[in-house]
């Protein structure tokens, strides 16, 4: 299916205004990842992203040469993206990944969060734009898990030999999967995830 054959996602359109600058930003980026969250890549357009940010097309064109473009931006944004991750100190191994897991199930229930599934499930598709999301916004994040389980590490609470880049995707990953399977993730799932899977596996 095409863009221009797409039925146009349900919306509400914001009126035209005269923002500028950062205000102006934020609402098309917020826009973008709310029109990714509803729709796919593949209707993804400056057409449909204008009017749900309250602004003309001709605005996006000046400022953004693809969609891929503007996603990526969105994505890393602060604010409007998924923002940047800050790694907790509750001084246990088990309250750092609950905190974090938890914070990454809630945000995936948001259209920030959600926007991510398209790219993530399309990805034979779309490769490019996916490798530029996964090193620019995923791994950054997942940093910050593998940063705790480091941490942790020089409390005694964590295998050396297991804090590693790959322990620290598979809580992210299986949080990922259940949503897409069932929707969102309770806070039970996210325990189960710390407490079956990787606190085991991390055992000193």
């Amino acid at each position: 299916m095409t863009a221009s054959a797409a039925t146009p996602s349900p919306q509400l359109h914001a009126p035209v205004t005269r923002r500028r600058g950062v205000e102006l930003t934020q609402a098309i980026y917020r826009a973008t990842l709310e029109e990714l969250a509803a729709t796919s890549f593949e209707e993804l357009s400056f057409e449909r992203i204008a009017p749900r940010a309250g602004t003309g097309k001709s605005v996006l064109y000046r400022r953004w040469s693809t969609t891929a473009e503007l996603v990526l931006a969105a994505l890393k944004d602060e604010d409007a993206g998924l923002g940047r991750l800050t790694a907790p100190d509750t001084g246990t191994l088990r309250g750092d990944l609950l905190f974090l897991l938890t914070k990454f199930a809630r945000l995936l229930e948001e259209p920030r969060g959600r926007a991510l599934r398209p790219l993530l499930t399309q990805r034979p598709r779309h490769p490019e734009l996916f490798a530029q999301v996964m090193d620019q916004v995923i791994l950054p994040h997942r940093s910050v898990l593998l940063d705790c389980m480091l941490t942790a590490v020089g409390r005694g609470q964590a295998a050396p030999e297991r804090a590693t880049a790959r322990t620290a995707a598979i809580g992210p990953r299986l949080i990922v999967a259940e949503s897409i399977d069932r929707g969102p993730v309770p806070d039970e799932e996210v325990r189960a995830v710390v407490d079956e899977v990787l606190l085991p596996l991390l055992a000193p």
